[in-house]
């Protein structure tokens, strides 16, 4: 399909302008279909994957259609998490920015009332929000839809999948007769085809199959590996391609909690996502993400809904989806606009029958990769630190140090040994010993994978890492440190209420009580009489505060440096052995330690 230009779909110059401003030059295809359709006052069910561009396919004729002189709700749209509905928000705001008296309002669960109450009383004529929030208001006679010309579903299979069918019916219930109705899906399922039957007149289909918009510009490949493995060939994975922005997804909570932990552990800027967080919790994680203030992102597919956010390296499948039309919707986050991305899939015995499903829905080949070897991590870590060296030298950036050379050579050291010796030295300085892959998995015996020894050798990364099992907090190699209140109170308080945090510096780095209490009180602003008991572990260490000062604290450290460590913090719980059997806290000792 020739792509079209934005000004040959009949948009109003103030629209065109905030395309432009937007970066947009030509349409994608759902976008070149369905606009001029929409702006024609059909119904339109569309489907599209995500990185589509459907966001503006929808948004851009329902701002053409408000009346800004008027204040009431002339637009309403429904997404299935509160992610997307912000997102779609954020995104009508832009496409609004040059006609005047345009007005949009997010409204979900796990904001206050009273800011939506005072948001509808503004006179917003686009309404974003999740079902269950809508149905609230509309129950409560803040959100009347008197009004409304357009209804728009945003991701619908989602929703129903949700369980928010009776919802979306009892709005499109509320809403008058004569509207026009926009439903967006990645697929048709009956429960959907019955919603359309029943609400929608002579709708248009706009259908854009999910391998044209996804598959040609990415790169897919699956690794074969014994789950038990996952998370060292992740790793090695995520070394070797020198990962600086990615995307792990995870199937369940627990997993995504379990390795990010092993992630955190090993060095890497990692966070989570999943639907057990604390709305704050999400939006924090979310923004640093988006601000590349984490390099790794372990999500679930729900709570990855809607996340939207450019120049991803990125995506890895740390276990295949059931579906794979949510594979499809994986990948397509990264190699988007037209941008070339890499999804790689670790598949163990069990997901061999999803692999081929998905084989066969997007007609792609998967090239099947090995595991990393230690040899090739060796080299790709040797060959950046020799490109770091010749960019230093190109640009001057470093200090002569001709004497010290000398004295090395008149001591009888020959260059090449000089400059091997430093090159170990700098390469040794994130020295990590890998796990043993185990050699039982009857698969791995068919089709052998290169392995090494972990007792032989070692392999080197940029980064500080230490060996630890999948989806468990690194085991101490030597004696744990343990203080008591930093304020030097009483803990009773932090005891019952307090909240643990794990951070991802251990002794290893150096690191004393002191540097904990000083790095809070400092970074949160709080008093040093909410920080409680500090057990210091060989790579990562845990601190207990205040349960009210517990996400302050947790925002103000992510990214601070401590001993030359970029912190990462997250909530977590000692190993059990520190705690009495009853789950408290053991007694205070002598001068303040815990036993």
């Amino acid at each position: 399909m020739t792509q079209k230009l934005f000004s040959e779909l009949g948009l109003s110059p103030e629209l065109l302008k905030a395309v432009e401003r937007m970066g947009f030059e030509k349409a994608s295809p759902i976008q070149a279909e369905a606009i001029p359709t929409l702006l024609s006052r059909r119904d339109v069910i569309g489907q599209s994957q995500t990185g589509s561009g459907k966001t503006a396919a929808f948004g851009i004729p329902a701002v053409e259609l408000v009346d800004p002189t008027s204040r009431n709700v002339q637009v309403l749209m429904l997404c299935p998490t509160r992610e997307l509905a912000s997102q779609v928000a954020e995104e009508i705001a832009k496409l609004a920015a040059f006609k005047k008296g345009v007005r949009e309002l997010p409204i979900f669960g796990g904001q206050s009332y009273d800011h939506q109450f005072r948001g509808l009383k503004a006179g917003p004529q686009i309404v974003i929000g999740t079902p269950g929030r809508l149905i609230d208001h509309i129950g409560q006679g803040t959100l009347k839809l008197d009004a409304v010309k357009m209804v728009v579903l945003d991701e619908a299979d989602r929703m129903l999948d949700m369980g928010f069918r009776d919802d979306i019916e009892k709005i499109l219930e509320s809403i008058p007769i004569q509207r026009q109705i926009v439903l967006f899906s990645a697929t048709v399922p009956p429960p959907i085809k019955k919603i359309i039957e029943k609400f929608t007149n002579d709708p248009v289909h706009v259908k854009i199959e999910a391998t044209s918009l996804t598959i040609p510009s990415i790169e897919q490949s699956y690794v074969e590996v014994d789950y038990r493995s996952k998370t060292e060939v992740l790793c090695r994975l995520l070394d070797l391609h020198d990962v600086r922005y990615g995307l792990i997804f995870g199937f369940t909570k627990v997993q995504v909690d379990g390795l990010t932990e092993a992630l955190v552990a090993r060095g890497y800027a990692a966070d989570k996502l999943h639907g057990d967080m604390t709305q704050p919790m999400r939006e924090r994680t979310m923004k640093r993400f988006r601000e590349r203030k984490i390099e790794l992102l372990v999500a679930t597919d729900v709570a990855a809904r809607g996340l939207d956010v450019d120049d991803l390296e990125i995506v890895i499948n740390y276990e295949l989806p059931n579906d794979a039309e949510d594979y499809v919707h994986r990948i397509g986050r990264t190699g988007r606009a037209g941008k070339s991305g890499k999804a790689i899939s670790l598949v163990s015995g069990r997901e061999f029958g999803r692999l081929q499903q998905i084989l066969r829905f997007t007609k792609a080949k998967i090239p099947r990769l090995s595991v990393p070897r230690l040899e090739e991590l060796e080299e790709k870590h040797a060959s950046r630190l020799v490109e770091s060296l010749h960019n230093t030298i190109q640009a001057g950036q470093f200090k002569p140090q001709d004497k010290l050379l000398e004295d090395l050579i008149e001591a009888g050291h020959a260059p090449g040994e000089i400059v091997s010796a430093l090159m170990h030295l700098l390469a040794g300085e994130s020295v990590r010993a890998p796990e043993r892959i185990p050699e039982d998995d009857p698969r791995q015996q068919r089709r052998p994978i290169p392995r090494e020894r972990s007792e032989d050798r070692t392999f080197r990364s940029g980064r500080e890492r230490g060996p630890i099992s999948e989806g468990r907090s690194a085991t101490p190699s030597h004696r744990d440190h343990s203080s008591g209140p930093a304020g030097g109170g009483s803990t009773s308080r932090i005891d019952e209420t307090g909240v643990w945090l794990k951070f991802n510096v251990g002794e290893n780095s150096g690191v004393a009580p002191g540097d904990f209490v000083g790095c809070i009180a400092n970074e949160a602003g709080v008093p040093r009489t909410v920080i409680g008991a500090i057990q210091i572990l060989a790579t990562v260490s845990y601190v207990q505060v205040a349960s009210e000062h517990a996400e302050e604290i947790l925002g103000a450290v992510q990214g601070v440096r401590l001993r030359g460590r970029r912190v990462q913090a997250m909530p977590g719980l000692p190993p059990r052995r520190n705690f009495q059997p009853n789950g408290e806290s053991p007694p205070l000792g002598k001068r303040g330690t815990r036993p």
